[in-house]
């Protein structure tokens, strides 16, 4: 039975690591706690009673305060771009696909978010990005 314990352990840390969710992190020290009472000879009830109340109590107690501290509100550089002016350097047509305009220094793809027509020289407010395109 330790295998079990052992397989189940791997197994939680393998989804932990792929998902990083926080989530099958605590069922790592319930698989812990139940595979320490498996080998001080508990029976596979009390083991099962022992993994399923450690990991309520690690969830309920601890994810609150990991998520709280791996949370970041991560912002990228493209990201300040929202809410400024740009001028368009080349006519801004969805169905034509074309559109340019230049936000510092760099030439970046832009796109209208209602498919309305921007001729060029036209000064815009930067509302969104999507990938590499600005959505004006």
């Amino acid at each position: 039975m330790e295998i079990v314990w052992l397989i189940a352990i791997v197994v939680f840390i393998v989804i932990e690591a792929v998902t990083y969710q926080m989530l099958s992190v605590w069922f790592i020290g319930g698989a812990i706690c139940g595979l320490v009472a498996k080998m001080l000879g508990a029976q596979l009830w009390l083991q099962m009673t022992i993994f399923v109340a450690v990991s309520v109590v690690l969830l309920v107690a601890f994810r609150p305060f990991a998520i709280k501290r791996l949370k970041t509100d991560c912002k990228t550089n493209a990201d300040a771009a929202i809410g400024r002016k740009i001028i368009i350097t080349k006519e801004v047509n969805n169905m034509k696909g074309t559109g340019e305009a230049k936000l510092d220094g760099l030439i970046w793809s832009v796109r209208s978010d209602d498919d309305s027509i921007i001729a060029e020289g036209e000064t815009v407010e930067v509302k969104k990005i999507e990938g590499v395109k600005l959505i004006v």
